[in-house]
Order: C-alpha cells, then structure tokens, then sequence
C-alpha cells in the first residue's frame, strides 16, 4: 500500500505532462480543430475524438457547400446522423454542420462552442436527429437539408479511408470528393450537353480535374458536378448555363 497527501499526482512528471496536453489543445484551438477537454461542448475520450475527426470534418464542408447552394437566407437547418457516428454524438456533428454553414456569412468567427448561438441569433431553426440505422447502403451517413423559404436543399455524405465525400445532391445520388472549386449545374440530359461544357471552359483556360453525374433516367433531369483546377468568372458560369439551358448554376467555393 502506498499511501499520499491529495497532491500525491503533483510530480515532476505529471507536471510535464499537463503542461504537454495544454501546448496540445492551444495549438488545436489555433489551427480550428477539435479541442479534446473543452469544458462546454459534448466531447468524448481521445479515442472517441480520433473516430470522429473526419466526420466533422465532413460534416463543416456539408454545411460550407449548403450556404452556397442556397442563395437566400437559410432559415431551417435538418441535420440527420445516421450508423455507427449517430449513436455517439449527432449533436457534435451538427454544430460542425453550423460552423460550416454559418461561418462565411457572419462577421463574427463561428466554432463548435458558439455555433447554436449564432444561428439562434440569425433566426434559424436547428434540428439534429439520429438514426443508428443508415441504409442506403452506407455504413455511415450525414444528411443535410436547408430551408429558405419555399426552397429546400439536400446534400449528403459519408466518409471513405478518412476522406469525405459527398454521395447525394438533391434526390440524385452523385458520388464524389469536395475539393477546391466546383461547378454544380442541373439540366435535362440530351447527347451533346457535355462536349458544350467542355469547349466553353477549354477556351477560357478552365481545366476540369473530373466530372460526375446524377440522374434518375435516361434524357432526364440531370445533375452535374465538375471538379475545376481553375475558378471561373460569373460571365463563364453564365455562358455556360446558358448553352446547356441549366435551371440551376453555382460554383462552390472550398478552398480555405
């Protein structure tokens, strides 16, 4: 039996190491992550935390990809947390859904402590909700609707080897990777509306890194998202919705 005073941990050692784990979460908070022992925000153990990293870093993109989507004020926000990631935490999830969404269209600096402030001082409704059953034959699912006014945008995705992807826009499933600048266009799929697009951005020195598209049937409404080394002018978007009669055109921006 070893027996010591209430200070008995206040070694050398463990002296150290707190002063360790500090540095470790100052730098964290500097550089936008995670803080692990954050006293006001729903945090679990480190090896809960290392689970979910690149679930929030998903769920922050879903939000940074749907306030540019919807180009009217964002009045609703459904977060939906579905699989294994949904019986942890959803509400975690969702404030890095909100610091997304939030944080390119408010003054102030929007993280996971103060993201639910925010949106209730901008007077939108959030809803989170979690469903330990995921379907739709992922393991792991975010789903992400926004509603402004009448309109309402759906975006959902999941997480492969550590790397976020989308795999639904809208009701389409659509299967890609959220990286620097991206072309999303909606219109009805006929022969030739590809090599149109092509042409229009090769003759402005736009070069498109790869191209994936959504669609329910053949020659039907379609959804068409181009991953673009270059960004591109509000005149090239316009040329482009243009000679393919889109009824819906945004460049999304993710590059820090």
């Amino acid at each position: 039996m070893v027996v010591t005073p209430h200070l008995g941990a206040n070694t050398l050692e463990a002296q150290v190491n707190v002063a360790v784990d500090v540095a470790r979460q100052l730098v964290a908070f500097r550089d936008g992550e995670l803080v692990e022992h954050a006293v006001n925000i729903p945090v679990g153990d480190r090896e809960t935390v290392a689970e979910q990293r690149p679930f929030l870093a998903l769920a922050e993109l879903l939000g940074r990809f749907c306030v540019q989507l919807e180009r009217d004020n964002v009045e609703r926000v459904e977060v939906e947390v579905a699989g294994q990631v949904g019986r942890r935490d959803p509400e975690l999830l969702a404030r890095a859904v909100l610091k997304g969404l939030l944080g390119g269209v408010t003054a102030q600096a929007v993280n996971l402590v103060n993201a639910h402030l925010v949106a209730r001082e901008r007077g939108v409704t959030v809803v989170v909700r979690a469903d330990e059953s995921a379907g739709s034959g992922y393991t792991n699912l975010i789903t992400v609707t926004t509603q402004a006014g009448t309109g309402r945008k759906i975006i959902a995705g999941t997480v492969f080897d550590g790397t976020p992807r989308i795999v639904r826009l809208r009701d389409l499933h659509i299967e890609f990777i959220p990286e620097g600048h991206i072309l999303v266009l909606s219109y009805e799929d006929r022969p030739g509306m590809v090599g149109k697009i092509g042409s229009i951005l090769g003759r402005h020195n736009v070069n498109i890194a790869s191209m994936h598209v959504g669609r329910r049937t053949r020659r039907g409404g379609a959804i068409v998202v181009l991953l673009l080394d270059e960004t591109v002018s509000p005149e090239v978007l316009e040329e482009v919705a243009k000679a393919v009669e889109a009824d819906f055109t945004r460049l999304i921006r993710l590059d820090p």
